[in-house]
Parts: structure tokens; C-alpha cells; sequence
């Protein structure tokens, strides 16, 4: 899908997404019995600007998915997205019967960042059952695991060696949440969102 900015600026991940999003419709419209909604998230890397060739980040999202910029080494957040609803447990989304639009309603960002930030691109299946600081540590904690153990025993071989640490990562981040939203009796950031509301709920979601 051959995606263009149209406003002069040289990148507007808001824009992609809202071309995106209108090409699906428009693919989809003529089926109708496609129904269905979705978050969103994106990121680009990019140089920051042709003279400065340090890398940046264009963030877009739309919803609850979330997005992160971390400094592993320093355990810090250099950037965290702001979630979307219209009320609980109803995020902002695009699809079937949805007012929501990326031009109107997608946050976006720009970040400077510097070689081995780590940038995560998580849906609600994480940030509901882990809290950020979970999420570092995670982050972190596989980071060292995959240094100390050299990376080739943890390498999945079914899979293509390219972004192994990376992939690592991911899949021990996801495994933690995973605890979480199976234990009937976690607390979670799901559970908290919810008392805050009034409602009586305890486990991961």
C-alpha cells in the first residue's frame, strides 16, 4: 500500500494511519458481513533531520494499545503514549460503528532516542495485567539473560536468527503478562482501573 503526506511535512505517522485506515474501508465496504474493531499503534525510525543523523521516533496510537521508549541501562522511560477511551473498558477504536478517526482522534509524538533504547509497541493484553514498572524490569531482566547466556541458547531455531534478542525479549514480556492474566486472584492495573470505577474485580484480564 503506496502511503504519501499530503500536509509538507516529511513524516506524519498520524496521516499514514488515517490513509490506512480509509483504504481498509473502502476494500472492506463491499463485504458486509466484515465486521470488527481494533486499536492501533505505529512508530517510524527515521533520522531525526538530514543534518542531524541521530535517530528519532514518530509515534501515532489510537486506543489502549500503548507505546514505550526505554533506556535499559539507565531503567528509565524516556517516553510512555497516553491511552484512549471513552470510558472503561471502552477504548477508543476504528472500525464497525466507531466515530473514531486517526485525524481526529490519534495522539501523536516525536522522540530523539540514541542506539539501544528499546521501543515496545504493546497491546491492552500487556498493559492491563503489567504495570510499567513490571514492564522494565521484564525489559531488563531479558536484556541481561540474553547477555549472560550469550543469546544462542535462548535462540528459538525454528525461527530465523535476525532480532533473536529482540525476539527473546518479546516473548518473556508476553509470557509475564500471560502469568498475570491467568491468575484469577493477580493484582493488575486492570483490577485497579476497575475498583477505581466501582467495580468489585480482581485477577489479570
Amino acid at each position: 500500500m503506496a502511503l504519501a503526506s499530503t500536509s509538507g511535512s516529511a513524516l506524519n505517522p498520524t496521516e499514514y494511519l488515517q490513509q490506512a485506515y480509509e483504504k481498509t474501508v473502502e476494500a472492506t465496504s463491499f463485504l458486509g458481513e466484515w465486521q470488527g474493531t481494533t486499536t492501533a499503534c505505529a512508530v517510524i525510525l527515521h533520522p531525526n533531520d538530514k543534518q542531524d543523523r541521530q535517530p528519532a521516533v514518530y509515534v501515532t496510537n489510537l486506543g489502549d494499545s500503548k507505546v514505550l521508549i526505554l533506556r535499559p541501562q539507565e531503567q528509565a522511560v524516556l517516553y510512555r503514549s497516553t491511552e484512549q477511551w471513552h470510558w472503561f473498558d471502552c477504548p477508543r477504536q476504528l472500525g464497525t460503528n466507531s466515530p473514531d478517526t486517526p485525524s481526529k482522534n490519534a495522539v501523536s509524538a516525536h522522540i530523539v532516542i540514541q542506539e539501544h533504547d528499546v521501543i515496545l509497541a504493546m497491546s491492552d493484553g500487556v498493559t492491563d495485567n503489567l504495570w510499567e514498572h513490571e514492564v522494565v524490569q521484564s525489559v531488563v531482566d531479558s536484556l541481561e539473560k540474553w547477555e549472560a547466556q550469550g543469546g544462542d541458547q535462548l535462540q528459538d531455531h525454528g525461527e530465523a536468527a535476525v532480532g533473536g534478542r529482540m525476539v527473546f525479549v518479546a516473548r518473556e514480556l508476553v509470557a509475564a503478562a500471560r502469568v498475570i492474566a491467568q491468575d484469577p486472584f493477580a493484582e493488575s492495573p486492570f483490577m485497579e482501573h476497575a475498583v477505581e470505577e466501582g467495580l468489585a474485580m480482581e485477577g489479570g484480564e
